[in-house]
């Protein structure tokens, strides 16, 4: 009775997806070839942002949205890493910040102008070193202001305060083999990682413990991803044991056997998922594939529903996935992918076909808003929140964003106790005293400059006001 193809009910099961035309995609883009399983593509609001090709470093593109057709080979990039860039995220509490991990075993946070660049960006607001191989995962926390997560081929995860520029906490010796991805649930308190070891791990990383982990997730060699959904449970894809791609769904609390387990087919491409969790649609996206397919998770067996799937000719470099308050919703958007080809990035439009003009807020719950819910140190203190909702019904305006300011901690007050293994540049004494006096004496000299200006100012007044004077007079 089981295999008799009944057909469910849902609004989702015509969903369709659309490439835009050539004049909306962005054009001339040599996409990085570094062969790292990372999306290559973070999208928000206001910006695109693409990994590319850069000659001696790492560097990033980051394009307003409009900015469409071909992009000009000298346009500005952000290009601050040593080594190539291996995963960009942008902030989901301000849309002008963009972490970057890369090969130089750091990670930088940067802040990118209101209306793009016009120059390229050398100098991030604040690096972050810690790591002692190549990061390849960046994630912000999605709840708590200025929290960063990255995680490194040293097989560690460091969770970080930005606004201070520290590490906060060092998991090192949870992972005993590469990382493939990390995810963070709905309100920020666990994250799961996928392994090379084959291990799915649930972790809360506060209290720094495992807290479930299932060995052989999927039983093939190939990489893995795992990702939280809204209800708590795990969404996995990874490879047989035959090399035949898989997804699966779990429940932490028991994860002997998986609550769903599909088999899809055998092409080698690792399947990102995407996920959604106002609709509770996952889409995957295979490297190298030329579609999206896409899966509505429910609460009733089979739970993983395959609803349908966007083809197109060219195969994937990488994709971006907008974040649902950056969706045309007069439209009935409730997806869109930047899908990047070898020399373009071309966006992907997912929608409900429907006849009425009216917002369809069945389609458009309260959606996670720009506005953080906690703190940094609240969040690292132990409380947890939820996203703060915000509702599409007129469109999302994206307001004004505050600058990420950071202020660095006197490392010499703060040793932190909880740390293990972290190592603190604990500075002797002496150096702190000599740079106060160093800093005095910048200082008397700024004032004395400072002072001479003034001087000269005052000196050009009355010459000014003296020849206004006689010009009166001579036009007299």
């Amino acid at each position: 009775d089981t295999m008799r193809r009944v057909v469910r009910q849902s609004k989702f099961r015509h969903v369709f997806g659309q490439a835009v035309k050539n004049d909306q995609c962005y054009d001339d883009i040599r996409v990085s070839r570094v062969t790292w399983d990372s999306s290559f593509c973070a999208v928000n609001p206001r910006f695109v942002a693409i990994i590319v090709d850069a000659s001696g470093g790492g560097a990033f593109l980051v394009l307003p949205l409009h900015k469409t057709g071909r992009i000009d080979k000298s346009y500005p990039t952000v290009c601050g890493h040593t080594g190539p860039v291996l995963d960009i995220d942008w902030c989901p509490h301000n849309d002008q910040v963009i972490a970057s991990g890369s090969e130089d075993c750091t990670v930088m946070v940067w802040q990118i102008p209101e209306n793009g660049l016009t120059l390229s960006l050398t100098e991030p607001v604040v690096v972050l070193e810690g790591h002692s191989k190549r990061v390849g995962i960046v994630a912000w926390h999605p709840t708590a202001r200025n929290v960063l997560l990255s995680a490194g081929c040293d097989n560690a995860i460091i969770i970080w305060n930005v606004g201070t520029g520290e590490a906060l906490i060092n998991l090192d010796d949870m992972h005993v083999d590469v990382i493939y991805n990390v995810s963070w649930n709905r309100n920020g308190s666990l994250i799961c990682t996928a392994s090379k070891d084959k291990k799915v791990r649930i972790i809360d990383p506060r209290k720094q413990e495992i807290i479930a982990e299932k060995e052989k997730t999927h039983e093939g060699a190939r990489p893995m991803r795992a990702i939280f959904l809204a209800d708590g449970n795990i969404f996995t894809t990874g490879f047989s044991r035959m090399s035949e791609r898989q997804l699966a769904l779990w429940n932490p609390k028991n994860m002997e056997e998986p609550i769903a387990l599909h088999e899809m087919d055998t092409s080698n491409g690792v399947l990102l998922p995407f996920y959604d969790p106002d609709t509770n649609i996952i889409y995957l996206c295979g490297k190298g594939d030329s579609s999206i397919r896409y899966f509505e998770i429910t609460d009733e067996s089979p739970y993983v529903h395959y609803l349908n799937t966007f083809s197109s000719k060219e195969p994937q470099r990488g994709m971006g996935f907008m974040p649902k308050r950056g969706l045309d919703v007069n439209k009935c958007e409730i997806a869109r992918f930047f899908k990047l080809h070898e020399r373009k990035c071309e966006p992907i439009i997912m929608t409900v076909p429907r006849k009425s003009d009216l917002f369809q807020d069945d389609l458009y719950p309260d959606t996670a808003g720009p506005e953080a819910a906690l703190e940094a140190e609240e969040w690292f203190e132990g409380k947890n929140a939820d996203p703060l909702l915000i509702s599409l019904k007129h469109g999302y305006i994206p307001g004004k964003n505050r600058d990420l300011k950071v202020v660095k901690k006197n490392i010499l007050d703060n040793k932190p106790a909880a740390n293990k293994k972290s190592d603190l540049i604990s500075a002797p004494k002496k150096a702190a005293d000599a740079s106060d006096t160093q800093n005095e004496a910048k200082l008397d000299e700024i004032l004395k400059e400072l002072k001479s200006i003034k001087d000269t100012i005052s000196n050009q007044d009355e010459r000014i006001s003296k020849l206004e004077q006689q010009m009166a007079k001579i036009a007299d």
